[in-house]
């Protein structure tokens, strides 16, 4: 049985409103882990324990971690979680509240996975990587099928980039479905654009460093499969300012009563700005995937690092003054 649920699609009338055409939503923060990691990192996890892992290690500071010890959990293996220095206490506090061990390695999630893959070398448990996995990618794909159970093809799908694992989901669902003439925008945060740098480059690019506030974002370097569907499928970068994305999760705040993660806001600010590449004349389809390290007190610091005004509450109307 699957550990995700077939999370809403829905249409977003504040959305529409303001990017001119209609906007729907594939609502993955409504998993039980808040974000779409859940659906290929839950499939990796049965998999490797149907084939007789006896635990599970992962490398994430955030939501793939998460949805490891969720898997874990369910799966009746013990789980080790490996995070850098920058992971929030709260998040470390979710992925210890499903049993997990949480260890903290190195600077970057870069210096992380390289330690828990020696861990699982040790007979830690079989390794899940947070993104280049094509078992990752069959199972983010299936948001793709949902959606187009309902959903006639529509002019574009909107996608957040960190390591590529989203991206080459969703991109298989799109070929499961029929929709391989349908462009994707594959949006990132100036600072963590390894995915944008590639495709300018025409080979894969490793960023010296992540600045960007989205770091759920923060490989900085994407799986190669990601770069290799530019060549078959109509993917176009498109990099946003981390004051756009934080003022897209205040804004999307209030619009839709659901917190996400900056990383999520940037595929959000790309409609709520009108990206130049998306089509006026037709829906667009955006993944909300959502995010679990986020709460009302991050959402406030990240608005003062990015020198958004929030009048004492979080609140989009402030930040749009």
């Amino acid at each position: 049985m699957p550990l995700h649920v077939e999370s809403p699609l829905i249409e977003s009338l504040p959305l529409g409103e303001q990017f001119g055409a209609p906007v729907f939503l594939k609502m993955e923060s409504a998993q039980p882990t808040g974000s779409f990691k859940i659906r290929g990192v839950g499939a990796a996890c049965e998999e490797r324990v149907a084939q007789g892992a006896r635990g599970l290690v992962s490398s994430s500071g955030g939501n793939a971690g998460y949805a490891v010890a969720y898997a874990g959990r369910h799966l009746g293996v013990p789980v080790t979680v490996v995070v850098p220095e920058t992971t929030p206490q709260s998040m470390r506090a979710r992925i210890a509240r499903e049993g997990a061990q949480v260890l903290e390695h190195g600077a970057s999630w870069d210096d992380a996975h390289a330690f828990a893959y020696e861990l699982a070398g040790w007979e830690r448990g079989a390794y899940i990587h947070p993104f280049d996995d094509p078992r990752l990618w069959s199972g983010h794909a299936s948001l793709v099928e949902e959606a187009a159970r309902t959903l006639d093809p529509p002019g574009a799908v909107v996608v957040a980039v960190g390591g590529g694992g989203l991206l080459c989901g969703v991109l298989e669902g799109m070929q499961r479905v029929g929709w391989q003439e349908v462009p994707v925008l594959a949006v990132e945060t100036e600072g963590a654009e390894s995915f944008a740098r590639s495709v300018a480059a025409g080979e894969l690019v490793t960023l010296e460093a992540i600045t960007s506030i989205a770091t759920t974002l923060g490989a900085r370097r994407v799986a190669p499969k990601a770069l290799e569907w530019v060549e078959r499928h109509p993917v176009t970068p498109w990099i946003v300012a981390d004051r756009a994305a934080v003022e897209s999760c205040l804004r999307f705040a209030d619009d839709h009563r659901t917190l996400v993660e900056p990383a999520c806001g940037a595929a959000l600010s790309a409609v709520y700005d009108r990206a130049e590449p998306l089509p006026r004349e037709r829906a667009v389809l955006v993944v909300v995937c959502g995010g679990a390290g986020v709460d009302r007190d991050l959402l406030a610091s990240w608005s003062e690092e990015v020198d958004l005004p929030t009048g004492g509450g979080i609140s989009a109307r402030a930040a749009r003054r």
